[in-house]
């Protein structure tokens, strides 16, 4: 008996250490795509302040500077749809190193970059790498994390695309400032060696390997319907302005939407036929998930519009320099990711939506109190002055990113994390993008094209103020479209038959 008492104590000490063990791994690999996710959101906003540097050293022609910024975002966004289906054919740990991998690379090209053209080829590349990695982050805690606490790892998330939103271009500021080792803006893209490095190493040790139960193929047809669209979208919205909004481009706009047509055509055909398209449509009679892809697309328009503003209200409006506006977002950083805590963890499961409401009330409140500000102080505006309305602003986003994630995803079979997650990354961009182009019309719209240097920060300042306008109306409409998100938060679905995600424990490399 004494024996028999033994075995069992000391089976129980092994499975609680095993136990242990695992729930060490899942948070190390949290931990390693969390930082995964925050470089990518911090090399988004990074290079904007660091575009005069690159100028004047490369002697980059102004269509090179735009393509260094946008060849990035058109890159991303036409590849994680795709991306996120091969993680869920290949295994999202695969595809998520391959893409750090490659996005570690593509940095150090981009920092050791000859000139202009290898640094725009270069920029492509990683935004080509980071679509491979981003759409794994979210899978793979769909993956590891059961669902009683994806809630609180959604408001971690939330709180790194706070701080990330706002990091990027402070972290931008400094590194082109100290001008380390006499390099410029090279560090920039530097820095994310070490990171990258270290988040492959660990990667391969903690991150568990998951993958769709059924054997998927990849949908050659439908990734190629997919760039196409988004290029005949992006492209024009992103060289419109500098081209003068060409007939051409018009065109393009509008074919785009015949192409995602003729998409959703071919993928209902192909889900018939095979079972394997790129795009699952069945998620969108998936109320939660429609709805909220709705509300993530018109939030991406809002951001869009905002941040670029901003940027040019502050440095060329006001003649701050990089470091002073960089410290004037830290107060909105510092916001987003508290209320993102807070609003997963206390609010969103006593109140529901009606957090995500609140969030998009707030943001608007605050959008219009920073109108009155800059109306009042004009040019004179202080830092100080900015905080209460970035504040303001900061918890309103705050309430409503990290529980958005939550409520996408969270009917979405375990199969389809992969494809779910590239759309809702897809469809963020394509909002930001939407908000880039509605930038010509809604701020420089209102300016005039030759001014002399006294009109210059008068005009930015009223450009401003009437591009704020525009936030604050889509923060109404998002308010309106949050109405269709479920009122509580809904139990997450395991898989479409409770089959299994097919997982395999990583290699631990001593």
């Amino acid at each position: 008996m004494a024996s028999y008492l033994d075995v069992m104590t000391s089976t129980e000490q092994t499975l609680t250490a095993e136990q242990a063990a695992g729930d060490r791994r899942r948070w190390f690999a949290l931990a390693i795509v969390m930082a995964a996710a925050f470089m990518d959101l911090v090399d988004v906003t990074i290079v904007n302040i660091a575009i005069p540097s690159i100028q004047q050293d490369e002697g980059a022609s102004l269509s090179q500077i735009q393509w260094i910024t946008a060849g990035y975002a058109m890159a991303f966004a036409a590849g994680l749809i795709t991306g996120g289906r091969l993680g869920d054919i290949h295994g999202r740990r695969r595809l998520f190193l391959l893409g750090i991998g490659g996005f570690t690379l593509a940095s150090a090209l981009c920092g050791f970059a000859a000139n202009p053209e290898m640094l725009v080829a270069s920029r492509i590349l990683q935004g080509g790498m980071a679509a491979m990695m981003v759409p794994q982050v979210l899978s793979i805690v769909h993956a590891t994390f059961p669902a009683h606490e994806r809630g609180k790892v959604f408001g971690l998330f939330g709180a790194v695309v706070g701080l990330g939103a706002v990091s990027g271009p402070l972290l931008g500021a400094l590194l082109t400032e100290w001008n380390l080792f006499g390099l410029q803006w090279r560090p920039i893209f530097l820095i994310n060696l070490p990171v990258g490095i270290v988040a492959f190493l660990l990667g391969r040790r903690f991150i568990t390997e998951s993958r769709a139960p059924k054997a998927l193929k990849l949908d050659l047809v439908g990734v190629a319907l997919v760039t196409l669209g988004l290029l005949m979208l992006l492209y024009p919205l992103t060289r419109g302005r500098e081209l003068g909004w060409p007939l051409w481009g018009y065109v393009s706009m509008a074919g785009a939407l015949g192409v995602f047509a003729a998409l959703v055509a071919y993928e209902r055909r192909k889900a018939a036929r095979d079972g394997s398209p790129l795009i699952e449509l069945s998620l969108f009679r998936v109320k939660s998930f429609a709805a909220g892809i709705a509300v993530q697309t018109v939030f991406g328009v809002a951001l869009g519009i905002f941040f670029l503003v901003w940027t040019l209200y502050m440095q060329i409006g006001l003649g701050w320099s990089p470091l002073r506006a960089g410290l004037t977002g830290v107060p909105f950083s510092l916001a987003v990711s508290t209320a993102a805590g807070v609003s997963v963890g206390k609010l969103v499961p006593r109140f529901g939506r009606k957090v995500l409401q609140a969030g998009a009330l707030v943001m608007a409140t605050g959008v219009l109190l920073y109108i009155w500000e800059s109306h009042r102080y004009g040019l004179g505006i202080a830092s100080w002055q900015m905080a209460l309305p970035l504040v303001v602003m900061g918890a309103g986003m705050g309430l409503i990113v990290a529980p958005l994630t939550d409520a996408v995803l969270s009917e979405v079979p375990r199969e389809h994390a992969g494809s779910a997650s590239g759309l809702i990354n897809t469809v963020q961009q394509m909002g930001n993008a939407l908000g880039l182009g509605l930038v010509s019309v809604v701020f420089f719209g209102v300016i005039g094209d030759r001014l002399t240097p006294a009109q210059v920060g008068p005009a930015f300042v009223h450009g401003f103020q009437h591009a704020l306008w525009w936030v604050a109306g889509v923060m109404g409409v998002i308010f309106l479209l949050m109405s269709a998100l479920p009122k509580r938060p809904a139990q997450h679905v395991e898989g479409a038959a409770d089959a299994p995600v097919v997982e395999k424990e990583p290699e631990l490399v001593s």
